[in-house]
């Protein structure tokens, strides 16, 4: 059994790209098979080696190794071979018309109340007719005539599937300039590398049942694929993940903080009767079950992801966190602050507030009583007695207790309203700084 992502290097990934490497990754591990990368990169006038490069970058960072690398464009020797022998068999006709030629006929056939699809009319192409296009400088894109009937497939997640295939026109399979499309170059490479099993999205339905035709002319047997259609995996809005949307690529997430295993979580639970929770990746392949996703469309919930990277965040060990934090943070720091943290980004935060300046906020009313805390702070040595030992002191000079006196002191120590245990952080922050913020605070 063989697996394969096969992304294009034309922009980012997106998490809806990410969902169908996930479900490739997890599937192939699951029953022990191997997992191919392979890039699509026939396209050059849009492909890019940045992006590339990120493509390999955002796989690593989600932990998803793959077992072969392989360029599209690294194999065009050999797909020109088999053009030459599909355009032998006949399989493979030259087509002169421009693009205005075309699109005149579509909107004849819709005239007529006649499915918009190709003619076929170059099939009736004589030699001499050719021979006099190619003398007046026409050259041919080469289309690929599909069979009679309807090829038909048990898929794995959409159960019975059926393409008419004459209800569809002959696609193109090489462009005018020689260059090969996608739809023959997947083919062969699955063949030629020995893919089993194909899991991609539903919107690939269509083609597929073209793609089992073009296989076979190639010579494959029946039921030579396996194939997976997952639904789409949707925007907040209903609408189809773009790469346009910067947010939902693979790079942002990164950089705004979130967890790899908590993306990989959700991609593998999200639009399946299972709901998403945080694993490791040996949980993840033990736990894929491709029967499980709906054949309804997903919606990507952010505010889910983001619940996920909360709870992964608040549970990582101090040896899995320390890629986040400053080379001098200990565990008694991670200890301190991982409960106050939705995103990695926000760990220096935290630092500053402990280690680094604040600006507290003006406590005009509370002066008095900050005084009474800088008044009443325990001397050095501290220990774990230290923070109770100082609030039980400043209830008796102050009168205070509960928010009225816990509060301030909070917003002067950590300039913020909410945060980690005060008992926890003020042994981090020592007597000096303790002091030095107490001050600051009197004189906001």
């Amino acid at each position: 059994m063989k697996l394969r992502f096969a992304p294009s290097p034309t922009g980012y990934l997106h998490v809806g790209n990410a969902r169908l490497a996930v479900a490739n990754f997890l599937f192939a591990r699951h029953n022990g098979a191997k997992f191919l990368l392979r890039i699509d990169d026939t396209d050059t006038s849009r492909g890019k080696p940045e992006y590339e490069e990120a493509i390999g970058k955002d796989l690593s960072w989600l932990g998803l190794k793959w077992d072969e690398y392989v360029r599209q464009s690294e194999r065009l020797d050999r797909y020109a071979e088999v053009i030459e022998k599909l355009k032998a068999s006949g399989r493979l006709y030259p087509c002169f018309e421009t693009e205005y030629e075309l699109n005149a006929k579509r909107e004849a056939r819709i005239r007529c109340g006649k499915a918009p699809i190709y003619d076929r009319a170059m099939l009736k192409l004589t030699a001499d007719q050719r021979a006099r296009a190619e003398a007046n400088g026409k050259t041919p894109h080469w289309r690929f005539r599909l069979s009679d009937g309807s090829r038909k497939w048990q898929d794995l997640v959409m159960d019975e599937c059926s393409v008419k295939l004459t209800a569809i026109s002959d696609p193109v399979l090489v462009r005018g300039d020689g260059t090969i499309l996608y739809t023959l170059a997947s083919v062969i490479d699955d063949l030629d590398m020995g893919i089993t099993h194909i899991v991609r999205g539903e919107d690939h339905v269509t083609n597929t049942g073209v793609q089992i035709d073009i296989a076979e002319a190639l010579g494959a047997k029946p039921n030579r694929f396996t194939f997976a259609h997952l639904p789409l995996l949707l925007d907040s809005d209903g609408g189809k993940l773009s790469k346009r949307f910067d947010s939902l690529a693979l790079k942002s997430l990164r950089q705004d903080g979130l967890e790899p295993m908590s993306i990989v979580s959700y991609l593998a639970r999200v639009g399946s009767s299972d709901d998403p929770q945080v694993m490791t990746m040996d949980e993840a392949i033990a736990a894929y079950d491709i029967s499980h996703v709906s054949k309804s469309a997903a919606r990507f919930d952010m505010t889910q992801l983001l619940a996920l990277n909360r709870r992964a965040l608040h549970n990582l060990p101090f040896e899995d966190a320390k890629i986040h934090l400053p080379p001098e943070a200990d565990e008694t720091f991670w200890h301190a602050v991982r409960g106050n943290v939705d995103l990695s980004a926000e760990i220096p935060h935290w630092w500053d507030v402990v280690h680094g300046t604040i600006i507290p906020p003006s406590q005009p009313e509370d002066r008095e009583f900050l005084q009474q805390a800088l008044d009443t702070l325990p001397t050095e040595p501290w220990g774990e007695d230290t923070w109770k030992d100082w609030t039980n002191a400043l209830k008796d000079v102050s009168g205070r207790k509960g928010r009225t006196l816990f509060m301030p002191l909070r917003l002067a120590l950590t300039g913020e309203d909410a945060g980690p245990e005060l008992h926890v952080l003020l042994g981090l922050m020592g007597r000096a700084r303790t002091v030095s913020r107490l001050q600051d605070a009197i004189q906001a």
